[in-house]
């Protein structure tokens, strides 16, 4: 008996971005889950309940996935605030060589880079000091 087990996804799901190429879909966890079916010793079947703690691993996986994207969201919203917080303040590097007031900040993949008004970056980290709103 050949039975042909296939699935369709909704159109946006089969467009991989860079950051989705690294996680694994449903569609590949169907795939993993037929192969090992038809490869499996038909004298000693898998129980069906090994068939559901997989699955239930998967969706565990998959809604840690999604918290972290969630959790990313929120550390650049938290980053956002913290930007518009030092705006017009004075900073000093941590070496204390470089000083100035903020006219504004880059969100980087890397953090935040205060611009200083005389056209000097400075990477907010350990160690930046943010003084009192320049007079």
């Amino acid at each position: 008996m050949n039975v042909d087990m296939t699935t369709t996804l909704p159109a946006t799901a089969s467009q991989a971005t860079p950051k989705s190429k690294a996680s694994v879909d449903y569609q590949s966890f169907l795939k993993l889950l037929i192969a090992q079916m038809k490869n499996q010793d038909p004298t000693q079947p898998m129980d069906s309940t090994q068939y559901v703690a997989q699955l239930a691993t998967f969706s565990q996986v998959e809604q840690s996935v999604q918290m972290n994207t969630k959790l990313d969201s929120m550390l650049q919203s938290s980053a956002l605030a913290q930007a518009d917080a030092i705006i017009g303040h004075t900073i000093t590097s941590a070496d204390g060589k470089t000083t100035g007031t903020v006219s504004e900040v880059k969100l980087t993949a890397s953090g935040l880079t205060a611009v200083l008004n005389g056209g000097g970056e400075i990477a907010v980290g350990p160690g930046v000091t943010v003084g009192p709103v320049a007079a």
